[in-house]
């Protein structure tokens, strides 16, 4: 029995377990952090609890983010636009140390109508600056990452603005520089916060709050030259253009007793606090824009996947900077712009000409190109991406120019390898014949010209024509002593047809002639230069060229077949012709003594 309540508890324990793994967060109605500190305090890390309750939201998302100086009252000030106590909102400290680490979420968002659409906002959290044991560029992340997030940054000041205060502004006007001011439409990036100065204080010396912001944001005299000094006024005058892209608000003190303000309720905060607080409500839904990205509005997943994107950058370098920023945000597009410009490249079939290929680079470049314009985040800092994408074509155009180089070469080797061969048959015809030669000599020279395309076409061109006049000075040189030694040896041939096969007397006789001829008057009387230069020996060469290749008979072709045709046709009259047609002939024919009896 004891055996068997084990099984069962060991059963619930491994159930629940499983249970617990796969469940998620049933109540939202709570904060969650979407982003921690790691161990060094430096650098951020994702924590998934909060991205959880972010990412089950479908319809557009914006974020409202509270920024601003640690035990400056952030946390207690979202609690009371979220209309929340203390023990059920964000987490109040009222210690010396921070009590948010990180960026936290409130897991309920709030239902809006935006411009008639459907938005759930969400409220963060940060961390304030320059709280005990953390790094400068700590809270350099931490205000990058929630300028960028957020539609609505509201910086949380108390009592004044300082220096530092605008100072630590120059991430988000860096950012301003980058994206803020594009048209609408298409062209739209990325859109940055709204920046909300809320100044808590009850006393502004007869100013205005807007009037306060005005004065904080003109020059500093700077007599010495002072280079941080250059620097803040450089951030004042973007603050200044950015006028339209942020506002200013001022909130009342809801208590004398700060530290109390947990344990108290609306009853007990100056009315006048209630009002303002409920005024600075109704401005924040009124600036209050969904999240966008390329032109298209954010849903809970699409969010998260741009979180982690910006924490991917913000954590590349030492210091956080907008250009780090631009170049991560267009990883993507630079990678859809060189897939682009080599979709537009694979098309081609190498090797093509230099030109050609030039006009396939230059028409995929400028797709390429136009898409990355249309799509590519920021102005200056994307400088870095155009030249890093220029790169990259230049690099894929050296691998088709290698590529189109070596099947260029490939592919005309071939075809002077097959013409070097074809001009060695034609070295060795069995019938010297220059019509043949010449015939077979611009063929080939054609198809080169024809089929060898791309770099490599020039330098094999001069190997063709070194080549080819070789092989035709070469053939020339033998052409006419083949020629003469063929007709030495076709006048033996003659006399043997006309003495022994034919009988044909007038054979035999021209046929020794033209032996005699060739082997005495020639030698006695003719050079073997001048031989070549008499009209008697070009009217002969015609004569040849003519018999042994013409467009209708290459004799050098079918010189086998002719012959064992010639030579049926004289053994079948030899055998049968000559006893059928034993009346008279017109030639004068060697008789046998068999014959002449016959005949007596």
């Amino acid at each position: 029995m004891k055996i068997l309540n084990c099984v069962v508890a060991v059963f619930l324990i491994l159930l629940s377990l499983l249970q617990t793994g796969s469940s998620s967060i049933h109540d939202f109605g709570q904060a969650f952090p979407i982003v921690e500190p790691d161990p060094g305090h430096t650098k951020l890390r994702l924590a998934r609890a909060g991205l959880e309750a972010i990412e089950r939201i479908k319809t557009p998302v914006a974020a409202v983010a509270v920024i601003g100086p640690y035990r400056s009252g952030k946390s207690f000030l979202l609690n009371q636009l979220l209309s929340l106590s203390c023990d059920k909102g964000f987490g109040v400290g009222h210690m010396r140390d921070t009590k948010t680490k990180g960026i936290w979420v409130w897991g309920t968002p709030i239902e809006l109508v935006v411009n008639g659409v459907e938005t759930s906002v969400f409220y963060l959290d940060t961390e304030g600056f320059e709280s005990i044991g953390k790094s400068n560029v700590y809270d350099d992340r931490i205000f990058a990452l929630s300028t960028i997030l957020s539609s609505v940054l509201v910086y949380n000041l108390p009592e004044m603005i300082r220096e530092a205060d605008i100072a630590r502004l120059s991430f988000a006007v860096e950012l301003a520089e980058e994206f803020y001011g594009r048209s609408a439409g298409q062209d739209i990036a990325f859109e940055p916060a709204k920046l909300l100065w809320l100044i808590q204080r009850d006393y502004l010396q007869g100013k205005s709050v807007n009037q306060m912001v005005e004065e904080a944001l003109q020059h500093v005299p700077n007599l010495d030259g002072d280079k941080n000094i250059n620097k803040v006024n450089q951030i004042r005058d973007s603050l200044a253009v950015m006028g339209g892209n942020s506002t200013a608000f001022s909130l009342p003190q809801p208590h004398l007793q700060r530290t109390k303000l947990c344990e108290m309720t609306d009853d007990d905060f100056d009315p006048n606090y209630i009002t303002k607080r409920e005024q600075l409500k109704e401005l924040v839904a009124s600036i209050i824009r969904p999240k966008i990205l390329q032109a298209k509005p954010l849903n809970g997943k699409e969010f998260v996947l741009f979180l982690e994107q910006i924490l991917e950058a913000l954590n590349e370098g030492e210091i956080p900077s907008a250009g780090s920023l631009v170049e991560v945000f267009n990883k993507d597009i630079l990678e859809l712009s060189l897939k682009l410009y080599n979709d537009g490249m694979v098309k081609m079939v190498l090797p093509l000409s230099e030109e050609s290929l030039h006009i396939a680079h230059k028409s995929s470049r400028e797709v390429a190109m136009k898409a990355f314009e249309e799509q590519h985040f920021g102005r200056r800092h994307a400088n870095k991406s155009v030249e890093k994408l220029c790169y990259e074509i230049d690099k894929v155009l050296k691998n088709y120019i290698l590529a189109n180089e070596y099947k260029s070469s490939k592919l005309c080797e071939g075809l002077y390898t097959r013409c070097e061969d074809y001009m060695d048959q034609l070295q060795v015809l069995r019938l010297p014949s220059m019509a043949k030669f010449n015939a077979g000599f611009h063929q080939c020279n054609q198809s080169f010209e024809k089929e060898c395309v791309g770099p490599s076409k020039t330098s094999y061109e001069q190997r063709m024509m070194k080549m080819m006049g070789k092989s035709k000075s070469l053939f020339i040189k033998e052409y006419n002593h083949r020629l003469f030694n063929w007709l030495v040896a076709f006048s033996l041939v003659m006399v043997v047809v006309g003495r022994f096969m034919v009988k044909f007397v007038l054979i035999e006789i021209g046929a020794w002639m033209l032996f005699i001829f060739l082997e005495t008057y020639t030698r006695m009387f003719w050079s073997a230069e001048s031989l070549y230069y008499n009209p008697v020996w070009h009217f002969v060469v015609a004569t040849w060229e003519n018999i042994v290749f013409s467009p209708i008979l290459d004799l050098d072709r079918w010189a086998v077949h002719v012959c064992i045709i010639v030579l049926i046709l004289v053994l079948y009259w030899r055998c049968y012709g000559r006893w059928k047609n034993t009346s008279y002939w017109l030639l004068p024919m060697y008789s046998s003594l068999k014959d002449l009896r016959r005949s007596e």
